[in-house]
Parts: structure tokens; C-alpha cells; sequence
């Protein structure tokens, strides 16, 4: 597959210029409602740490947000959506930008961002670190090594962080956990490291589905305790889970609520991120009308997750761990 960087440098200057994070969120924004999982952020402002390694960026010589786009039937389309609502902005805030295109192969791709992407401390207890970075961990912290390769999730946009947080609190040791559009499996190793018996993930690419297998043995997690396969949702899941995790669209998993009921235990917990601030209200709806006690609703840079529990509705057979 191809891809396509796209690379929008925003200028601050002038009479009343934009404060430099919120002219981010809004670029951000943009991209993400192309369903992307994260941007990457260049400021001019930050140093490059001292330890820094000889392949990272150094300092940004321009304020700038840049996305990957997949190259697709649906490129052009996007490309016209992205630089119309650039305009609008400009017209709207004075937020002067432009916007560069480059294509890249699959391999380039993979690695155009790794000089980003460092050790990062995604909750209480748990720390993603990149194969390639080192990181020298506190006695409580439990070290994630992640190699996202082709797949999304690295752990640093704001939906995973949530999820994994949430994780850490709800999960009970022997818990079986199911996630749903698993990516890199980051999720499925998070809830592994914290004492689920057994893991799975569904993940309708492909690649993602081999990218996650192969960070799941990376982390030591014995093959007898996860599975990983490709599929649409959660369509042909038949065994049933005490934790899934849904880091996804908001409109996939206003689809996905009645089916989740369907595999969820008793007592059970359904963790959803990817909601956006202006749908929280829909999706908790839609939550307690099938069923579900909200019991933690957390938001962060205006990503919203929402933590509920299926109430008792008599026993269901248990997958096996």
C-alpha cells in the first residue's frame, strides 16, 4: 500500500496570531475525523532531550501537524476536505497555514514517524517503550515494548492512554479480556501484563492482526494465553469475556453496543474511547438502554472513554482461559 504525508506548517504570526496549541487541536482535529489515530506534532519551542538518540529529529524548524493518509479511491476526496477546511479556518480565525504532500511506500511510511515516538507513561503503572529507545523503569512500573510497524496504536494518542487507564483499574486478575479493533495490540498486552488469564483481539486488517502477534510474544506473553484474528468486529465471537475494550469510532461502537452485550459476562466491564466530546451524551445513552451502569466516564484532550458495567441477566458460559 501507499501512503501520503501530509505535512500542514501553520504560521502564528501577525496582529492577533492563534495561541499554538489550540491552532494544533484544530489541525488535529481535521485529521482525525478522517478516522486516523494520531498526528505528529513539530514546535520549534522544544528542546530535544540531552540523552536523545542520533536518529531522532532534533529541533522542529517550523510549527507543523502532519498525518498519514492512506492512498486509496478515497485520497483526493480527503486532500479537498483537508485543504477547504484549512481554508476555513484561515477565513474564519486567521489561522495561516499551507499544506505539502509526499508520497511514501509502505516501509518508508513505518519509519517516517519512529524519530517522534519515545518511551511514554500511559497510566498509573504502565510505560510503552519502542523496541528501539531505551528506558530505565521504576520498581512499580510495568514496561510495555512496542513495535506499531504498519499497524496503528503507539500508545501516545489520548484514546489509548484512556483505555489503558481504565484497564489498570477495572481489570481483576484471571479476567478474561476481549479488544475489539485491536491494532498494534497494545490493549491485549496491557491487559495480559496486569494478570488476564486469557487475551483476545479482532482486527479487521490483516497486517494488524500479525504486527499484534508479534508484540504480544515480544512481551513474553505465552501463545497459550492470547489469540489474535482477523475479522469484522465481533460478528463470529461466540465465547463470552469479563473486560472488552473498544478503542474505535464513535459510530462503530453505537453499532457495536447490543452485539457487546451478546459475548460481555455478567457483571462484566465494556470499555469504549474514540467518543468524541459532542457524542458522549449519545453513547452513554444508548449504554444504559442496553443495559449497562456507567461506573467512570474520563476525558482528555476533548477525547472522551467510558467505562460500564453489564448488569446480572443470568449466567452465560465463561471463555475459557
Amino acid at each position: 500500500m501507499k501512503w501520503i504525508e501530509a505535512k500542514v506548517v501553520f504560521d502564528q504570526a501577525g496582529k492577533d496570531p492563534m495561541d499554538k496549541d489550540l491552532a494544533v487541536d484544530l489541525i488535529s482535529d481535521i485529521f482525525y475525523d478522517f478516522g486516523l489515530q494520531g498526528v505528529v506534532v513539530e514546535d520549534p519551542a522544544l528542546d530535544p532531550e540531552e540523552d536523545w538518540a542520533e536518529d531522532a529529529i532534533g529541533r522542529a524548524v517550523c510549527n507543523a501537524v502532519t498525518a498519514y493518509l492512506p492512498e486509496d479511491s478515497q485520497t483526493e476526496k480527503r486532500c479537498i476536505i483537508l485543504e477547504k477546511k484549512l481554508s476555513y479556518l484561515q477565513e474564519g480565525s486567521g489561522l495561516i497555514s499551507r499544506i505539502s504532500y509526499k508520497k511514501l511506500d509502505d516501509e518508508d511510511w513505518a519509519h517516517a514517524w519512529k524519530a517522534y515516538f519515545w518511551p511514554q507513561k500511559i497510566s498509573r503503572r504502565m510505560v510503552v517503550k519502542p523496541t528501539w529507545r531505551e528506558y530505565q523503569a521504576a520498581s512499580e512500573e510495568i514496561v510495555i515494548e512496542l513495535d506499531p510497524g504498519m499497524a496503528f496504536g503507539t500508545g501516545t494518542h489520548p484514546t489509548t492512554a484512556l483505555c489503558a487507564a481504565m484497564i489498570e483499574k477495572f481489570l481483576k486478575k484471571g479476567d478474561c479480556f476481549l479488544d475489539v479493533g485491536t491494532g498494534s495490540g497494545i490493549l491485549m498486552i496491557a491487559a495480559a501484563r496486569l494478570g488476564a488469564s486469557r487475551v483476545c483481539g479482532i482486527d479487521k486488517d490483516e497486517t494488524a492482526v500479525e504486527i499484534a502477534t508479534a508484540n504480544l510474544r515480544l512481551n513474553s506473553i505465552q501463545p497459550a494465553r492470547f489469540q489474535v484474528k482477523t475479522g469484522n468486529l465481533i460478528d463470529e465471537t461466540r465465547e463470552t469475556y469479563d473486560m472488552i475494550a473498544a478503542n474505535i469510532l464513535t459510530h462503530v461502537i453505537l453499532d457495536l453496543i447490543v452485539e457487546i452485550k451478546r459475548v460481555l459476562n455478567p457483571g462484566g466491564i465494556f470499555i469504549c474511547s474514540g467518543i468524541i466530546q459532542k457524542k458522549q451524551s449519545q453513547v452513554t445513552t444508548a449504554l444504559k438502554n442496553t443495559g449497562f451502569k456507567i461506573v467512570q466516564t474520563a476525558v482528555k484532550e476533548e477525547w472522551v472513554a467510558i467505562a460500564g458495567r453489564l448488569k446480572a441477566q443470568g449466567a452465560r458460559l465463561k471463555a475459557k482461559g
